[in-house]
């Protein structure tokens, strides 16, 4: 019994895209991994920058509460005479910050 061999004929594009989709198809699942942990890995420095605005953010107020605190009339008052200074309301000239 003797097989018969059929040679098969391809057209000339044909092997190009056989090879074509089947990089393609391992090429896509690679790529889906690779963006998924680079869009993880931003997500995670997102978070962490979050984290510093908010620290800032705190110290920033409890600065400017400071800030309020020391320009209190009473503490001037205070400040004024430990300095040996004296008080005069009529020396005092108030400036409107914008």
């Amino acid at each position: 019994m003797k097989k018969n061999k059929k040679n098969v004929r391809r057209l000339k594009g044909e092997r190009f895209l056989i090879i074509t989709i089947f990089m393609l198809l391992i090429a896509t699942p690679l790529l889906n991994v690779f963006t998924q942990a680079k869009l993880s890995e931003s997500n995670i420095e997102v978070e962490k920058l979050k984290e510093e605005i908010e620290y800032q953010s705190s110290i920033n107020e409890s600065l400017n509460m400071k800030i309020n605190e020391l320009a209190s009339l009473d503490k001037i008052r205070e400040v004024a005479t430990e300095e040996g200074l004296t008080y005069n309301n009529n020396n005092i000239k108030v400036i409107e910050g914008e």
